[in-house]
């Protein structure tokens, strides 16, 4: 493919323009609450060490895994809103199946994947079934979901959870050593390690630019998410099409928990990290669904919540600046692409009457030439 500057130009303006509105918008609420806005910034914005580094890389890896799996049903017009759910329900039941350890080191690591990633795709698959038998939003039936995941999550824990020692949180009990995956020391001068399962991040990715842009499924999701009356008129079998994207999309969902638990937590406990799959939406939504897009919008997340923690400490603000930035950028987003889009439409309308302008320019003095 031919590079194309102006494209390339476009694509990165709408989620420029999204960030300067949300740096805008959250320096005058700072302005408006008295509090000194060249500092905050400085604070953010000053170059991470190792140690953070490290955090930002498992933090993004994460957010791009709640990306991904909300990209997959975004891609066919599916708003999976209960990626949160999800993961946590998978979690859970991933540490109590990886904590029996019915099989030795490696082998029992992928039983608890391929559990966590069955049991996502269970769970989204009930808002699958509702939808194409009985019509139900799955917008409605993935919130409620999420609660009832939550729920069914904290009434099971008090059935299978041990007391963490030293603390009063409760958990599952931890997985077996042979079962974590080990974290890889790539920042140099860093007293914390990158998570291994970084690099099922990666793959994840590099399987969903495949699936959809290279096979035939991918092509048959993307149609049917563009027009459902096309892809009906076309062959395809939509209602087939709506449950396989949930399910991938839930079976992905339910991979976000496992680099926190096979490569940090090593237990399901109270404490264990909620709400990755509301910031997933926020993350494919800054990524425009593309793969590359999606791992720049994690990236910006985790960068931005590490950043905040100092904030309370050195500045005297709360970090809940960095969230209503965040909340900016979902708001903004979404109108900074439809202003690129329509900028870009009525370039290529005046590059196209130009050309013919130029075209007709040239038959007359033809004409007048003959």
């Amino acid at each position: 493919m031919r590079f194309d500057p102006r494209r390339v130009t476009l694509t990165l303006a709408a989620p420029v323009l999204a960030l300067v509105a949300a740096v805008a918008i959250a320096s005058l609420v700072l302005v408006a609450a008295g509090d000194p806005v060249e500092e905050v910034w400085r604070t953010i914005l000053q170059p991470p060490k190792p140690r953070n580094l490290v955090n930002i890389i498992n933090s993004a890896s994460v957010l791009y895994l709640s990306g991904l799996a909300v990209a997959i049903g975004f891609r066919m017009n599916l708003f999976n809103i209960g990626v949160d759910g999800q993961y946590r329900l998978a979690a859970f039941v991933a540490a109590v199946v990886a904590a029996q350890g019915w099989l030795p080191g490696v082998l029992n690591t992928i039983l608890a994947v391929l559990v966590a990633m069955l049991v996502g795709a269970m769970w989204a698959g009930v808002a699958a079934v509702l939808k194409v038998t009985r019509g139900v939003s799955e917008v409605i039936s993935t919130i409620m979901l999420n609660a009832i995941a939550t729920a069914l999550v904290a009434f099971l824990l008090r059935k299978a959870s041990v007391q963490v020692a030293g603390s009063n949180n409760i958990g599952t009990e931890p997985i077996p050593a042979g079962t974590r995956v080990p974290g890889i020391s790539l920042i140099p001068d860093a007293t914390n390690q990158v998570y291994g399962f970084v690099f099922v991040a990666i793959a994840a990715g590099i399987v969903y630019s495949v699936l959809l842009s290279r096979t035939t499924f991918g092509f048959n999701l993307r149609a049917t998410g563009r027009s459902e009356t096309a892809a009906v008129a076309s062959g395809i079998d939509v209602k087939r099409m709506v449950i396989a994207a949930m399910l991938i999309s839930g079976a992905v969902a339910g991979l976000v928990g496992m680099p926190l638990l096979l490569g940090e937590a090593y237990s399901y406990g109270l404490t264990f990290q909620s709400g990755l799959g509301f910031a997933g939406i926020a993350v494919a939504l800054l990524g425009r669904n593309n793969p590359i897009g999606i791992a720049i919008g994690a990236l910006l997340f985790a960068y931005l919540d590490e950043q905040s923690n100092p904030l309370q400490i050195l500045v005297g603000v709360s970090d809940e600046i960095v969230k209503i930035v965040q909340g900016i950028v979902v708001l903004t987003v979404v109108i900074a692409y439809e202003v690129v889009r329509r900028y870009g439409v009525a370039q290529e309308q005046r590059k196209v009457a130009r050309e013919l302008a130029l075209q007709r320019s040239r038959e007359a003095e033809g004409v007048s030439a003959s």
